[in-house]
């Protein structure tokens, strides 16, 4: 296509003396190691082209699930069928290592126009107990009924929920039920899989005590004009692990990049950090996403001051941070000049890593593929390091970032960015179903006036310190 688009002969080309090669440029690149990954008991294993099977092995801790409830919004399975699926899921949960002994089901049947009241009345049944789970089983088309679910469970009710679609719950497959045994382990306070080696798997961090945050802002459609964007950060709760990660949301402005409550929320994941691993973080990694490269000077100017900030008041001296942001829309793509050095796919192999010739001459940045491509052409996540006061090495940084990459709890394979940065999206993206409960502003503001200022409602304290995003 390049030579279909004939730039060379082009007027104006030729007018200023640019010449367009119409083969690539050639680059050189390193493939960076899996790393072991360890279960329960001494079962480890090295993931194979970005992906594994936990077959015969169990998560490293698996949560308790003591009640719980199943929600069936279809009308086409019995209650039989329903029993029957939640058997299997139960099954598969507790030979994947989570913890179901006992277990006590109650099965609901809803319409999708009665949901906060069913949800209620599984929450009112249970009286004073806790219900460590509710299942939901969809429509295969269910509109705005997954978001008015997540809605009421997290901001209303305080419920950890786990959604199925009907296909899935007929079809029942071994590895679906897998996944979902994952998920609802990770929600619940479980831990899937740890380095084996933690010293080689995470440099520096291992070290001392080290606090992992990842952020992002998503902004509303292009057509709105009116609906905040939302800011999102999470941070690591347990070192030297780093699987576990807390979250906070906030809405703010229409289409501001800058995270405004950013102060609150470090200092509030500090102290979590410190209640969960009771030590006090010594280093601090943060991984911003959704930022272009015409706002890194605002971000080194107005957020992490903020940071600072938030460090000082709590231990009276100034942090250790390494502040590097992901980016993941840019036309850069990397392909294999050789066949052995291509995945299933044809792409570049996960863990390739680029960090010349293409990257900024004097500053540290560089491209990381560290998933394995299944359809199409993967995209390599761009790394660029704003600051770095914890003297990483590119090697470090590039090994540490790829190696987190295998620690993303909801699958079994390693994912295209850093897992701090992901969850951040992913709870960012959340929130957007929390909104759905503000009525509509168009029909109260006045011409002319302003909108009032949209808030999010707080997220139940029940699942702030648990990863219900993930």
């Amino acid at each position: 296509s390049v030579l279909e688009n004939k730039y060379n002969s082009a007027k104006r080309a030729n007018e200023f003396g640019i010449e367009v090669d119409s083969n690539p440029t050639s680059v050189q690149a390193r493939v960076l190691p899996a790393p072991k990954l360890r279960y329960h008991g001494c079962a480890s294993l090295y993931p194979e082209n970005g992906a594994w099977n936990m077959r015969g092995k169990k998560v490293v801790n698996g949560a308790k699930v003591g009640i719980w409830a199943c929600v069936n919004f279809c009308n086409e399975l019995t209650e039989d069928q329903v029993r029957i699926f939640c058997g299997k899921l139960s099954e598969m949960s507790s030979t994947t290592g989570v913890n179901f002994n006992g277990a006590k089901l109650k099965i609901f049947h809803a319409r999708s126009d009665q949901v906060e009241a069913k949800l209620r009345e599984v929450r009112q049944q249970a009286g004073n107990m806790k219900i460590d789970l509710v299942l939901a089983i969809l429509p295969n088309k269910n509109g705005s009924l997954y978001g008015d679910i997540k809605r009421i469970c997290e901001t209303d009710i305080g419920l950890m929920s786990q959604c199925c679609l009907l296909k899935n719950v007929e079809k029942s497959s071994p590895q679906f039920l897998a996944n979902v045994a994952l998920k609802i382990n990770a929600k619940c306070g479980g831990r899937n899989s740890v380095f084996a080696d933690i010293p080689v798997s995470l440099p520096v961090v291992w070290k001392q005590p080290t606090i992992i945050f990842g952020a992002d802002v998503t902004h509303p459609s292009a057509l709105d004009d009116t609906a905040p964007s939302i800011a999102s950060v999470v941070a690591s709760q347990d070192w030297p692990e780093v699987t576990k990660y807390h979250g906070d949301v906030h809405a703010q402005g229409h289409r501001v990049e800058l995270i405004e409550a950013l102060e609150g929320i470090v200092k509030k994941l500090l102290l979590s950090f410190e209640k969960q691993s009771k030590q006090r973080p010594k280093q601090l990694i943060f991984y911003r996403d959704g930022v272009s490269e015409g706002q890194f000077r605002k971000v080194l100017e107005d957020e992490i001051p903020l940071i600072e900030k938030a460090w000082k008041a709590l231990y009276n001296e100034k942090p250790s941070i390494t502040f590097i942001v992901v980016q993941k829309r840019h036309h850069t793509r990397l392909f294999p000049s050789d066949g052995k050095y291509q995945d299933n796919s044809g792409n570049v192999m996960p863990g390739t890593v680029v960090d010349r010739q293409i990257c900024h001459p004097a500053e540290f940045d560089f491209f990381l593929c560290s998933h394995a491509g299944i359809k199409g052409t993967s995209r390599p996540a761009h790394y660029h390091v704003l600051r770095d006061d914890n003297n990483f090495s590119a090697d470090d940084l590039q090994s540490l970032t790829n190696n987190l990459c295998y620690t993303y709890a909801s699958c079994t394979r390693s994912v295209s960015t850093a897992p701090p940065a992901y969850y951040a999206h992913k709870l960012a993206f959340r929130a957007r179903f929390y909104l759905g409960q503000v009525p509509d502003m168009a029909s109260e503001i006045s011409a002319g006036s302003a909108p009032p200022p949209l808030m999010l409602p707080e997220i139940k304290d029940e699942l702030k310190s648990h990863m219900f995003y993930c």
